[in-house]
């Protein structure tokens, strides 16, 4: 085997020798040398400089919220508050009303809408991905709020004059992109004014909702929910209970922490965590599931469950947020005021706070719940019915904003989010962040007001951040990345969310990002820690198919970015130290490269593919290449590479690597017969962007990306030494291998290394595409005993020659397999057609065993991108979707007619019919996706890799009877594995088989990673406490019993199915006084 292992070597080598063109294309490099110059990537230079350009683009926008946050403060401490106002005083763009007048059906339409409505015309503009009017700020008020009431007129009324300052921001920096003003009365006004992305279902974006409104309006908080389960709560109470709980979690971001219980006579968790942990995407999941199985039974104990919360929050032994403190709880109600509670665990300091919430109908007394709001700093709400769930669930933010009102100046400080996608199209976004207070005073020497008037954002979007960092000067496998203090990536090539929902941030993590290892902990640690560093390591990269697993060195060198919550990182390898530059001065030879560009010259020059990179300013994009080389062309013809509007280095270098490859054709290609060789094509790929194919027909069949930094090949080649054989992909699902048409090729490549002086680079990937039918006709011949071209010796029983590859193939498996486990090529005709595929798919048996003697290992990671499919909707039964239906038990109950149960139903209903479904529909998609939108979840994925194992290897499949002998060897300068096994003389062996596909998952346990949650570090301010903080507003509740006739009335109209039409007005809470 060993001397068929050398043949193998041999005969790889000798092609890629003579057609690879490794040697010859390094000797053209130094015969041009003349024509480029050999730059260097200084790494700490590079982030330093980069980490600069980000800090100067966010500072812009800073100065803009600044401007914006102080004009708002003056504009409405300088406006009258009108009692009187109607809507036809009050002149604004409704960024609805053009579907609103598109939908028959809509409140505005059926009531018509007073308010003077402007109509405006749009016009597209490319920075927005939108249609916008820079003349005039649009307004978006929730479904969910009725515009006519007097709070939100007169704030629509004060706001108008943020118009004048937000165009004075864009004159300033016409940079900006989306100014907005988030109000917390849940009117939003935004710069320029655009149409509202009016949704297939109904809309329920609320700003007040949206992950940078959460975290401006607030510090960080340490939150622990308890929910009264006592046989008391009945079912549809429950129901408004489980709802309350998970709408509670989504005014949580990443930089709090939050744990759920529920109580009757003992308080325990509702989810298998057991302490606070970080109100994460993954963590409100596991909470929001629990919740759902929650069951009421028992006696209401307050006591039990204010013990439990008290004692999670002094826990002190866990990450945390350490800044506010509180406790929500929700009830039916009860009579006990657990006094002995407080004093015990929160009084006199009171550094807890503690929100109260009566949920359901009910006719308990309702004043021991205000009383434990009021007497701990915290406020009491009630949630009669589904309407009031979302305006009760986020008004606690307004109690927290106080202290950073009292703080004036000190808490105006910017804080920028994390990436998440812009509602109005922009893509992935960062947005800066600044509070608005109310500066207004009750009365002549009467204390300030403490109400936050709402939220200023700006937003950057992430395309904008990366045209600041290099580009193509770090070569295919160098790049930029950035993270925040929770260690999510704001840059990275991997952040690639493959779909998105707009209420949730698109959290990341750095360790996600990439394949986890202490190096690179040790290195997020010190960026979140805002330190400068650099470090050289060994790591495992994934192929950019997703396919393989490489050992590579990488060079990681990061610092902070000033005035902001980043860190900025520069991955290098080795050979990305240096990089080539042209210097094309000499016209004459531009114009005589550029002509091997033109389709004309394919034929006898090869075939080149261009790199789709952005060359010039009026350069057409295409995803066709062929079309996009004759937009390039054409435009050629009208500028030179050193005009103004084109990027000079990516046109030089273009240029130059078309005239190196055509020599390569001109010294090496043009003159070799490729079928002597059994190739079907020869190739180069280079830095400059360049891909030429020869021959010229050999082009019809290539697949692979025409932006070499994007082609799995030509990344991996760089990163391997020697020879990287990359089979045609196959999925098992699909249809094995066609071979009629002679087009299936194995493609083999090489990096060229070049050395000038002292200086080591890569610019370069050659290589070759075998004819695969051929190919493996011909492998069967190099293993073999034949010598030359001579005939097959014939082995029998009664001969004395060794068995081969060729001649016993019905006995003997000879196969290739590459780094990953894929079949390169067999000696059976009849897997010919499986070349591609896992090996564990052709013969499970033997894979197995190549694993369990450790020449292959296994990678485990998590993609927390994927989308998938949606799941179909579960059984619900016969009632409306969402709606309760009474039990026997519930009509024959007395008291459940005389709790006004019947009433909440009915408002159940009505919000039911406009929401869609508030208890089992999916919050993404009444936010409006379309109805076959694919979902983000998470995805396992499983890759192999060379084990440890390198000389040849025999070793026995023991099976008893069915046992085989099988030898593997590794093949020197290659990515192959080279096996030669006993055929399976039966099938009883049949073991576990190997799998390689990506399969859906939970992902990792959350019960577990909780228990060694990663390093991090909150914002490093907090104001969660102010010695003149007015604490006497803390909720006054008022219900009103409806009659048992109206309620028999509404019932009767209910089961008879003649439900009114709904009319969707919440009034804002009067509380909030302006």
């Amino acid at each position: 085997m060993q001397h068929w292992a050398r043949r193998l070597e041999q005969e790889v080598d000798g092609v890629m020798r003579i057609f690879g063109g490794v040697q010859q294309l390094r000797e053209i490099y130094k015969d041009n040398r003349n024509l480029f110059e050999v730059q260097e990537n200084e790494p700490q230079k590079l982030v330093e400089k980069v980490a600069g350009d980000i800090e100067s683009l966010l500072d812009r926008k800073v100065q803009a919220l600044k401007r914006l946050a102080d004009a708002a403060e003056n504009f409405q401490k300088a406006h009258r508050w009108q009692d009187n106002i109607k809507e036809e005083d009050i002149v604004y763009y409704d960024a609805k009303a053009d579907a609103e007048l598109d939908d028959p059906e809509s409140e505005d339409v059926e009531r018509g809408s007073k308010a003077s409505t402007l109509r405006l015309d749009f016009i597209e503009d490319p920075n927005f991905k939108n249609k916008v009017n820079y003349s005039y700020t649009a307004v978006q008020i929730p479904t969910d709020i009725y515009k006519g009431s007097t709070i939100i007129l007169n704030e629509l009324n004060w706001t108008e004059a943020l118009e004048n300052v937000f165009m004075e921001n864009r004159r300033q920096d016409p940079t900006l992109l989306w100014q907005v003003f988030g109000s917390a009365t849940g009117v939003t006004r935004y710069y320029p004014a655009t149409p509202w992305r009016a949704p297939k279902k109904i809309d329920l974006y609320d700003v007040r909702r949206r992950p940078w409104y959460i975290q401006g309006a607030s510090s960080p908080k340490d939150m622990v929910i308890i929910v009264d389960v006592s046989g008391s709560v009945s079912g549809l109470t429950l129901k408004l209970m489980k709802t309350s709980v998970c709408e509670m979690l989504d005014t949580l971001s990443d930089d709090d922490y939050v744990n759920v219980a529920s109580f009757n006579e003992k308080a325990q968790p509702v989810s298998c965590f057991t302490h606070l942990v970080q109100a994460n995407v993954r963590n409100k999941k596991v909470f929001k599931e629990a919740v759902q199985g929650m069951v009421a039974k028992g006696t209401t104990g307050y006591k039990a469950g204010f013990e439990y919360a008290f004692d999670q929050l002094q826990n002190s032994n866990i990450t945390r947020a350490n800044c506010n403190k509180m406790i929500m709880m929700f009830t039916d109600g009860g009579e006990d005021r657990v006094q002995d509670v407080f004093e015990k665990y929160n009084w006199p300091n009171r550094t807890v706070r503690v929100f109260t919430f009566s949920v359901g109908q009910h006719n308990y007394d309702v004043t021991p719940l205000q009383w434990m709001a009021c007497a701990n700093k915290g406020y009491y709400f009630e949630i009669p019915s589904i309407g009031a769930i979302r305006i009760n669930t986020q008004e606690y933010l307004d109690v927290l904003g106080r202290p950073m009102v009292l703080a004036g100046k000190e808490a105006k400080q910017v804080q920028w989010t994390n990436v998440y996608e812009d509602a109005l199209g922009l893509g992935l976004v960062v947005t800066g962040t600044l509070p608005v207070f109310n500066l207004t005073q009750d009365g002549p020497g009467e204390k300030k007001n403490q109400l936050i008037l709402g939220v200023m954002g700006i937003d950057v979007a992430l395309n904008d951040i990366k045209r600041l960092t290099p580009n193509y000067t770090l070569g295919a496998n160098g790049y930029v990345f950035a993270i925040d203090l929770n260690g999510y990536v704001l840059l990275h090539p991997n952040l690639k969310p493959q779909t998105t929902n707009f209420r949730e941030p698109v959290t990341l993590d750095f360790l996600d990002a990439e394949l986890e290892d202490e190096n690179k902990e040790e290195i997020r640690r010190s960026m979140i820690d805002g330190n400068k560093g650099h470090k050289q390591i060994r790591t495992l990269v994934k192929s950019l198919d997703e396919r393989y697993i490489d050992e590579v060195t990488r060079n990681y060198t990061w610092v902070p970015i000033r005035s902001t919550n980043y860190s900025l990182g520069l991955v290098l390898p080795p050979y990305s130290t240096f990089y080539l530059q042209a210097n094309l001065s000499d016209q004459i030879l531009q114009v005589k490269y550029f002509e091997f560009l033109l389709p004309s010259s394919f034929e006898s020059e090869g075939h080149v593919f261009i790199a789709p990179r952005e060359y010039c300013k009026d350069l057409n994009a295409s995803d066709n290449n062929t079309e996009f080389l004759k937009n390039f062309i054409e435009l050629m013809e009208k500028v030179t590479p050193d005009s103004k509007q084109c990027n000079n280095f990516l046109l030089h270098n273009l240029i130059l690597d078309t005239g190196i490859t055509q020599q390569l054709v001109e010294r090496v290609w043009r003159d070799q017969d490729l079928n002597t060789y059994s190739l079907l094509a020869v190739f180069a790929a280079t830095d400059g962007g360049i891909t030429r194919v020869f021959p010229n027909k050999a082009a019809e069949d290539w697949t692979e990306n025409p932006e070499p930094f994007n082609a799995s090949f030509y990344r991996r080649s760089l990163d391997n030494h020697g020879y990287v054989f990359k089979p045609p992909h196959q999925d098992a699902l699909l249809r094995p291998l066609e071979l009629e048409n002679d087009t299936v090729g194995i493609l083999v490549s090489t990096a060229v290394e070049l050395s000038l002086g002292r200086r080591t680079l890569r610019p370069a990937v050659v290589g070759v595409k075998l004819d695969l039918e051929a190919w493996a006709e011909k492998f069967k011949v190099l293993a073999s005993n034949r010598t030359h071209q001579d005939q097959p010796q014939q082995c029998g029983p009664n001969s004395h020659c060794e068995m081969d590859c060729e001649v016993n193939n019905e006995d003997l498996l000879c196969v290739l397999i590459d780094d990953g486990g894929f079949l390169v090529l067999s000696n059976q005709n009849h897997q010919w057609d499986q070349v591609g595929r896992f090996f564990s798919e052709v013969d499970a048996n033997l894979m197995l065993a190549l694993y369990n003697n450790s020449f292959y290992t296994r990678k485990e990671s998590y993609d927390y991108q994927a989308a998938c499919a949606p799941q179909p909707p579960g059984n619900l039964g016969a009632a409306p979707r969402g709606v309760f239906v009474p039990t026997v038990a519930d009509f024959l109950n007395l008291a459940w007619w005389t709790s006004a149960a019947a009433w909440s139903l009915f408002q159940q209903l009505l919000y039911g019919l406009i929401y869609h479904s508030w208890f089992q529909a999916d919050p993404a998609e009444a936010e409006g996706s379309p109805e076959t939108r694919e979902s983000s979840c998470v995805m396992k994925q499983t890759q192999y890799y060379f084990g440890s194992v390198n000389a040849s290897y025999n070793a026995i499949i023991d099976c008893g009877n069915c046992s085989r002998l099988f030898h593997a060897q590794r093949l020197t300068n290659t990515n192959l594995l080279f096996v030669v096994a006993e055929k399976p003389l039966c099938s009883q062996c049949e073991a576990g088989r190997l799998l390689q596909k990506e399969t859906h998952s939970d992902g990792p346990e959350q019960c577990e990673l909780v228990q060694r949650p990663r390093y991090r570090r909150g914002p490093h301010i907090c104001f969660d406490y102010n010695a003149t903080e007015d604490t006497s507003d803390c909720g006054r509740g008022a219900s009103f019993p409806p009659s048992l006739g109206v309620l028999v009335s509404l019932q009767l109209l209910l089961l008879l199915g003649l439900p009114p039409r709904p009319q969707p007005q919440v009034l804002v809470q009067a509380s909030r006084r302006l």
